[in-house]
């Protein structure tokens, strides 16, 4: 039993620390990876719960990718597992930010520096496309998902409304769709499952 746990923990920590170290561009740009690694390769979850995970991590404070790598440590080991996977996600960029600091004065002045941000942020950019497109996929799956993603949209493009708004009125819209959604389901006498 505790060589598994060490095991399970010392996994937490590579897969952690590897998505940690080659991500560029912030928790939705570790989206792809996140999916690669956690759901395609070991298997620790499904992509629906990965994209609940991230939505939790949205709404919450923090770092998306560091709440997503304390959802998955949490469900691997508990506490320790949430603390250790939180740990390995963000060690790399406290020793590379820390390691610009102390030895490269004007770091982002430096020409080839310029240069290589901007090829990052071309390739983040694609990768962004890509999982908003695959996230999108599979959440808008009706006409209600439909209207309140151009309803948030909208609100946030054209009238600057700030996220946290658009969050909770997306929470309160959501329950009370899911509420009158089953209620007709039961009383039209289909099978329904929470």
């Amino acid at each position: 039993m505790a060589r598994q746990v060490s095991a399970d923990l010392f996994q937490l920590i590579f897969i952690f620390f590897k998505i940690g170290a080659v991500t560029f561009g912030g928790g939705t740009a570790m989206l792809p990876i996140l999916e690669h690694e956690l759901v395609h390769k070991k298997k620790w979850t499904t992509v629906d719960q990965l994209l609940d995970y991230y939505t939790i991590g949205q709404s919450t404070p923090g770092i998306i990718a560091v709440n997503v790598a304390t959802f998955i440590g949490y469900n691997k080991q508990k506490t320790l597992g949430a603390v250790v996977a939180t740990a390995s996600i963000v060690t790399p960029s406290l020793l590379i930010i820390t390691f610009l600091a102390a030895f490269i004065s004007n770091f982002s002045e430096i020409l080839w520096v310029q240069k290589a941000l901007s090829g990052i942020n071309i390739a983040v950019t694609a990768l962004l496309t890509k999982s908003v497109w695959d996230f999108g996929k599979r959440t808008v799956k009706n006409f209600f998902c439909v209207v309140l993603y151009l309803a948030a949209f909208i609100a946030m493009f054209f009238f600057h409304v700030h996220s946290v708004i658009i969050i909770l009125v997306s929470i309160f819209l959501g329950i009370a769709y899911s509420h009158i959604n089953s209620k007709n389901k039961i009383e039209n006498g289909e099978d329904f499952k929470k």
